[in-house]
């Protein structure tokens, strides 16, 4: 399955918190765990570690205690043969597992409730179920949830006959149903965008709406979505581009100041280099624009966060990779430099990633905003594909929009067939935001780089395995607690989770 670290909003500023030395506990693992396995951290409960595994039919769940010694493996039996997008929310002492599957030409979405020792707290029950037609996509269900998880959303996307149809199921953390709603809009596949499908504390279910002028295009056109549960039709509100192009979108919600939060990178031209970011802020109370601004990347920055090339060139392979609110109202930016090229001269092209549907980017009908993807075979099936993960660019953004300063934390990852032991994870606590990833091919081996409230870096002492041959996967992992991280690691052709407690 699929797995990631976690965006974790926690509020930056408030009582300090230092994080010493490591504490690393590994798994065991059974020998069906091998790497063609898929999996999940579901989360932590009554002090135990839920992870969840599936090879092909077969779905499980492991609870490792605290030592990362396995309690029990329970066997979920009553999941049906071709069973795919599973989800879960995990609480404190329980968690709702939802899930899809088809019979036919059925598609049956369904919930359970599930106590922490992966057992049934009542039958599974149907949400909701789809005709589909003979060869059509039944990756069709998603599921996003609240930042205190008391608001769940299950949607369902159908984009057939030129028509954007979209059925949204709101549930409180019982799953009980609030409300059901439709939206059914016009749609050109190869110019609309619809994306960063979120849920409030509030039960308001917000999304972006971006448009191209053609084909592979830059967006010229950009929307926030907005329905509240208490109104049955959605609203748009039309965000002014002042004849700017953008690309990808992110979206976040500011609960505690009841603000959307809208970033992306932003282009003079179409398809031209990047110039710079732009955020929007939107106040849902006061229903108007907070804040919009235009911030130009300077060429100082620029020559810092290069990795090769021509200076102009110098942003073209980022992408934002996280958003983490402040108290304030502003929020730290970070951003990744990623490309790839394969050995027939295929090099990576940032329109290819963006707008091929085969991609992971988000929006192409499943969307999960809460986690990335480990994959067991190369994302491209192509044997001869090497990936390139390079420096983060980390801004600092006020509550209206203005840079307040920005750094970059060097590292140079690259490999080949597979992304699995790249890129980076964030753990926030106090009032720093510490990133862990492996340095260059050394796997077996994590730096940890934190930046404080003043853009201030520090260096701390590396994480490493006390067994030798485990290899860790940092941007795979989750936060489990204010100092507590797991990370999926690999061990020969194995997979097992390393326990981290700062």
């Amino acid at each position: 399955m699929k797995c990631i670290s976690q965006l974790i909003s926690i509020c930056l500023f408030c009582m300090p918190i230092a994080l010493a030395a490591q504490s690393v506990a590994i798994s065991d693992f059974d020998r069906e765990d091998t790497r063609d396995m898929n999996f999940e951290i579901i989360g932590k409960m009554n002090s135990n570690i839920l992870v969840y595994k599936n090879i092909r039919s077969n779905h499980k769940i492991s609870i490792f205690d605290r030592e990362m010694n396995t309690v029990e493996t329970v066997k979920l039996n009553f999941v049906p043969d071709k069973t795919f997008n599973i989800d879960f929310v995990a609480y404190p002492d329980y968690f709702l597992m939802i899930y899809q599957y088809q019979k036919g030409t059925i598609l049956h979405c369904m919930a359970v409730k599930m106590d922490a020792k992966a057992q049934k707290m009542n039958e599974p029950v149907e949400i909701d179920t789809t005709r589909i037609p003979v060869m059509s996509d039944n990756k069709i269900y998603s599921t996003v949830y609240s930042e205190d998880r008391k608001k769940i959303v299950i949607f369902k996307i159908q984009t057939r006959n030129q028509k954007f149809n979209m059925q949204t199921l709101l549930y409180d953390n019982e799953m009980n149903l609030i409300s059901k709603n439709r939206m059914l809009a016009e749609y050109n596949d190869r110019k609309d965008n619809y994306d960063n499908f979120m849920v409030g504390n509030d039960g308001s279910f917000v999304f972006t709406y971006a448009r191209q002028s053609g084909n592979r295009d830059n967006s010229n056109a950009l929307s926030l979505i907005i329905k509240s549960p208490q109104q049955q039709t959605y609203s748009a509100r039309e965000i002014d581009l002042k004849e700017r192009y953008i690309d990808e979108i992110k979206l976040k919600i500011d609960n505690r100041n009841n603000r959307y939060l809208l970033n992306t990178f932003y282009y003079r031209k179409n398809r031209g280099s990047i110039e710079g970011l732009f955020t929007y802020i939107f106040d849902k109370e006061a229903d108007k624009t907070y804040a919009s601004q235009f911030t130009e990347i300077t060429d100082s920055l620029r020559y810092e966060a290069k990795s090769g090339g021509m200076l102009r060139f110098a942003l073209d392979n980022f992408f934002i990779r996280q958003i983490v609110v402040k108290g304030d109202g502003g929020f730290v930016l970070t951003a990744e430099d990623y490309s790839a090229d394969t050995r027939n001269n295929n090099n990576f092209n940032r329109y290819d990633y963006l707008y091929n549907p085969y991609s992971l980017s988000p929006g192409y009908y499943y969307y999960n905003p809460y986690r990335g993807y480990y994959r067991p075979v190369s994302r491209l099936n192509n044997q001869t594909t090497r990936y390139y993960y390079e420096n983060i660019l980390v801004m600092s953004i006020s509550k209206t929009g203005q840079m307040q300063w920005s750094k970059v934390l060097h590292k140079s990852q690259f490999d080949d067939e597979e992304e699995n032991f790249m890129s980076f994870s964030t753990i926030t606590s106090g009032n720093e935001i510490h990133f862990l990833f492996n340095d260059d091919r050394k796997y077996q081996v994590i730096s940890d780089q934190a930046i404080a409230s003043d853009g201030s870096v520090k260096r701390y002492p590396t994480l490493k395995s006390p067994q030798k041959g485990y290899e860790f996967m940092p941007s795979l992992s989750k936060q489990t607690g204010a100092n507590q991280i797991i990370i999926p690691c690999a061990y020969r052709n194995n997979i097992c989770f390393a326990r981290v407690d700062f």
